[in-house]
């Protein structure tokens, strides 16, 4: 926090013309992911507009193991196909009770076919909004949270959002993130905006980069590390850590005591 305050995101200022009141619907989110169950379903195809994703999920997950010392209930938000929650249980080699959170129908259906393959715990699947799903406090052992946060609006929306986070895991509990992040500095978001749109065309020419990039226009509203885990702090976690952060994409977590 920064005299009394969170700082302002350039982000929105910078590389998006559309304002937050204008940002895709829940509705048009959970439409996009309801048709994309297929490429959300490998690592390497559904995460592959995110820079060094295979690097940040083995990070979240070893740092998840590494915090808690016995898993037994895991909360999966915006879970997609179920990736990270596969990634961690591969990692802890055991079983634990999972809940499977997400906006698309089809996305649960096939995350908890790929979860119950390898895990014995209990998988149950809730289907909507994690802002205003009922979930029990003081729970959830680990939650994960890849590539969803993004899609938080404004201030209120997120402090709201992390505290819910913090309420729900359980004493000793942690959070692991990955998402896409803006930058404080115009001039610095204008450097890491122009890597990643040469790290996209590298994927799929100038063609994909601006499709890409125009979805992240319409649905997207995220914010620096640095504010993030300022937030986390103001809402009671006193342990952080960044894990890593390359050019827009970051990974990083807290524990609660």
């Amino acid at each position: 926090m920064r005299n009394g305050k969170f700082p302002i995101p350039a982000f929105s200022a910078i590389t998006m013309t559309t304002p937050l009141e204008k940002k895709s619907t829940i509705e048009d989110i959970r439409s996009r992911f309801d048709k994309d169950v297929a490429r959300f379903s490998s690592l390497e195809t559904g995460q592959a507009t995110t820079i060094d994703a295979p690097l940040a999920m083995s990070l979240i997950t070893e740092a998840a193991i590494s915090c808690t010392k016995n898993i037994r209930h895991v909360l999966d938000i915006g879970c997609g196909a179920g990736n990270n929650t596969l990634r961690l249980r591969q990692s802890a080699n055991y079983d634990f009770n999972v809940d499977l959170l997400d906006l698309s129908a089809p996305m649960l259906m096939k995350a908890a076919e790929r979860v119950q393959q390898l895990n014995r715990g209990l998988v149950r699947t809730i289907q909507g909004d994690f802002r205003s799903v009922s979930l029990p406090n003081s729970t959830y052992d680990v939650l994960i949270a890849a590539a969803v946060l993004h899609h938080l609006r404004d201030d209120e929306d997120w402090r709201q959002a992390f505290q819910k986070i913090y309420n729900l895991l359980a004493p000793g509990g942690s959070v692991w993130i990955t998402d896409l992040v803006s930058h404080e500095q115009p001039a610095v978001q204008a450097m890491m905006w122009d890597r990643y749109g040469d790290y996209l065309v590298s994927l799929g020419g100038a063609e994909y980069r601006d499709k890409v990039f125009g979805y992240i226009d319409r649905e997207d509203s995220p914010r620096p590390v640095t504010y993030q885990l300022d937030l986390l702090r103001s809402v009671g976690f006193d342990a952080v850590d960044l894990l890593h952060k390359n050019s827009c994409f970051a990974a990083f977590g807290a524990v609660k005591h």
